[in-house]
């Protein structure tokens, strides 16, 4: 479609890389700032879908914004401004090898992994007796390396984290005391907003002077899974599926279509038709996090529009 931005060449004042991932794309500037671009791919199974959805991108970093700044008083982000609605420019950081993986309640991965059988996550034992979407005594940390563009994320322990050298012992105890400040606050956020956050992941990173930082997204409904608070428990009890806020619709339509990331296994065709209604979800996701009306941005050349608010914001600063 062509309201969409997939993919961008830009070339911005002292540019020194590109970063390419599965739907942003980080641009390089001197050697202390970062030009983060969310597009409007979208990515279920650790794939990029072939076709790009509108308003994605502008969403997804709207959403990241406003949490950073709810959230910045807990722990210290890389944040510096959004100049565009689909941009955020942010300090240069040295990223940790691992995502920091949350969990409240048995969804999702967690639930595949339970009715496979499997009673331990990331070193971290699962109650026995627990049916999908039941909630766990207390969160749970579930860290993922962070993979190579292509290949799948991997669960690890926080043991293998440790003794690998993925991340110091230190830096790692910051790392889970950051994630459950952060969990506990996005939390009272979303119970503001009638909703359960269910699970989420963090990313961080290391300034130039070694202070640790929350980077990337930030419950966002790529990021994170939100149940509707009412009627969760009436659900539960009948044992009917949640109503949830995340990308899981888009997860189990192409599992119902065939399709789990898995080898052999092809993209199913998505209808002009199937991405207004994915787009539309996008925009009810952001209205129901946030408690705000989604306004959207100028589609008629996206790529113009970011070039020229980077470009201002460069020169103004």
């Amino acid at each position: 479609m062509s309201n969409t931005i997939i993919d961008t060449d830009f070339n911005f004042p002292n540019q020194q890389k590109v970063y390419k991932g599965k739907v942003r794309e980080v641009y390089y500037l001197n050697d202390d700032l970062l030009v983060m671009i969310a597009t409007d791919r979208l990515s279920a199974f650790d794939v990029v879908m072939p076709k790009g959805i509108p308003y994605k991108g502008q969403i997804l970093n709207q959403i990241a914004t406003k949490m950073m700044k709810a959230t910045e008083d807990l722990v210290p982000n890389w944040l510096v401004a959004t100049p565009d609605p689909n941009v955020a420019v942010g300090h240069l950081c040295k990223p940790f090898k691992v995502e920091m993986v949350i969990r409240a309640y048995l969804s999702g991965h967690a639930a595949r992994e339970y009715k496979a059988g499997k009673r331990m996550l990331c070193g971290v034992p699962m109650p026995d007796n627990m049916i999908e979407n039941d909630r766990f005594p207390h969160p749970i940390i579930t860290p993922a390396t962070k993979a190579q563009k292509g290949d799948h994320d991997e669960d690890i322990s926080r043991e293998e984290i440790i003794s690998r050298g993925l991340v110091s012992e230190a830096d790692y105890l910051i790392l889970e005391d950051y994630t459950r400040k952060l969990f506990s606050r996005g939390t009272e956020l979303a119970h503001e907003r009638g909703l359960i956050l269910v699970d989420t992941k963090y990313e961080f990173g290391k300034t130039s002077d070694g202070t640790i930082v929350l980077i990337d997204e930030i419950h966002t409904p790529d990021s994170s899974r939100y149940f509707y608070m009412d009627g969760y428990r009436e659900r539960q009890e009948r044992g009917e599926p949640q109503k949830q806020l995340s990308k899981e619709f888009v997860r189990q339509w192409l599992i119902r279509n065939g399709f789990q990331g898995l080898e052999g296994q092809k993209v199913p065709h998505m209808s002009d038709e199937y991405i207004k209604t994915v787009s539309d979800r996008y925009i009810e996701l952001y209205e129901n996090i946030t408690g705000e009306t989604f306004e959207k941005g100028d589609l008629s050349d996206i790529h113009e529009r970011i070039e020229k608010n980077v470009l201002n914001f460069l020169s103004n600063n």
